[in-house]
């Protein structure tokens, strides 16, 4: 059957279209479904699709759910926001809310003001291909920033936001570890804040007039596709975007601008965790409390924890450094340990259970473990430390170099 005249014609790829159903099918069954979805883009104009009920908001380019959801669902998703204490806390939040892809923007620069100072950028895309026959489940890269002022990462953000937004590939958030505050825009176009400020966020959704929705309905909830900006006919486009030529379209190219914009850095979305403000404040009056550690009080402490995650993964991979930059690796573990055995037990607890996974496989890199490296001769912690008993086994030529010198290979 020809296509009508008036068809958008559109090509899509991999990265332009991906499906999520909350029903378990083989990558087969889901590659046909996008198929025979694309197949409806082609001959049903974006313009002329059937218009979502009252109650529904203003969807980015990037979700769209499917015609006969469309049709038949009876509470199709709509703005608000609902939350709930995190899990093993009494003081700290987890906020879920759809907000109309025009409020989005406004929504993150009212956040910045209220974490002020400084804050890290968070970015979430698929920098990879994939292929459905062998990878229906395949998962984002996620980069972060360095803490910068508020100020310096919302002006660079400034002519990213709207294709940010709109993209249906591409999550983004902005966070303050130190204050215990996080907010994230999905690529499923769901925004979700972690915070110990309550009010302060009610009030930030009430301003943008999200009301509390305890059972809200997320696109998730429903079939749908995921659209990159490439996929969207131009006449369609909003015009904050029209200015932009293909190649500054296409994900793959601006996230990647602003990874070198941000000087932005490649994390494992694996070790993820979340420290209150209150939680940090402990943190802090314990590290104040040594001589050697004090001068990492004020320091975001998440930061050292991803540092010592860092640090194995090196050893995994072979440590390239010398033996005093090994010590130095261990001495974030020492640090760690410190601030262990001076806070609450439920903290320490805690602290231990994010480190656990990387401690296991620290001990697993061990060799020699009859022998031990000597400890700092100051350090107050009553653990006798495993990281000090033997060395990583994959050693460069550098620490193998000092541990021959310090006669370490001596029988």
């Amino acid at each position: 059957m020809p296509l009508p005249e008036n068809a958008p014609l559109l090509t899509f790829s991999l990265k332009s279209i991906r499906v999520r159903k909350s029903v378990q099918a083989s990558p087969k069954v889901l590659f046909a479904t996008a198929f025979f979805h694309c197949i409806e883009c082609l001959i049903t104009p974006l313009s002329r699709t059937k218009p979502l009920p009252s109650e529904s908001f203003d969807y980015p380019l990037g979700i769209r759910l499917w015609p006969r959801e469309r049709q038949h669902a009876q509470f199709l998703p709509r703005e608000g926001y609902t939350f709930s204490l995190l899990e093993n806390s009494s003081d700290s939040y987890r906020f879920t809310a759809l907000a109309g892809a025009a409020k989005i923007s406004s929504i993150f620069q009212s956040f910045a003001q209220i974490i002020s100072d400084e804050a890290f950028f968070i970015l979430e895309f698929y920098d990879q291909e994939t292929d459905p026959e062998k990878d229906s489940q395949a998962t984002p890269s996620v980069y972060y920033s360095s803490c910068l002022t508020t100020e310096e990462i919302m002006t660079a953000l400034e002519p990213f936001l709207p294709r940010l937004i709109h993209d249906g590939f591409v999550g983004f958030g902005l966070a303050n570890n130190r204050l215990g505050m996080e907010l994230f825009y999905s690529e499923e176009k769901v925004l979700t804040c972690f915070t110990g400020s309550h009010l302060r966020i009610t009030n930030l959704f009430n301003r943008y007039g999200l009301p509390y929705l305890p059972d809200l309905t997320y696109p998730t909830d429903f079939g749908h596709d995921h659209l990159s900006l490439l996929c969207v006919p131009e006449q369609t486009l909003p015009e904050d975007l029209q200015r932009f030529d293909e190649s500054d379209l296409d994900y793959l190219s601006f996230c990647n601008q602003l990874i070198e914009l941000l000087d932005m850095y490649p994390v494992d979305d694996s070790f993820s965790f979340y420290l209150s403000k209150k939680e940090q404040d402990q943190i802090e009056n314990r590290l104040a409390q040594s001589g050697e550690f004090s001068f990492f009080a004020e320091e975001d402490f998440g930061s050292l924890l991803l540092d010592w995650n860092d640090f194995v993964c090196d050893c995994e991979d072979g440590f390239e450094g010398d033996l005093w930059e090994y010590r130095e690796g261990l001495k974030l573990r020492d640090m760690i340990q410190f601030v262990v055995e001076g806070v609450s037990t439920d903290l320490g607890g805690k602290i231990l259970e994010i480190v656990a996974e990387a401690d296991d496989r620290f001990q697993k890199n061990l060799t020699d473990r009859r022998k031990r490296l000597d400890p700092p001769k100051n350090l107050a912690v009553r653990e006798d430390s495993f990281w000090y008993r033997g060395v990583v086994s994959k050693q460069g030529a550098y620490l193998r170099r000092d541990l021959i010198r310090q006669g370490w290979f001596k029988p």
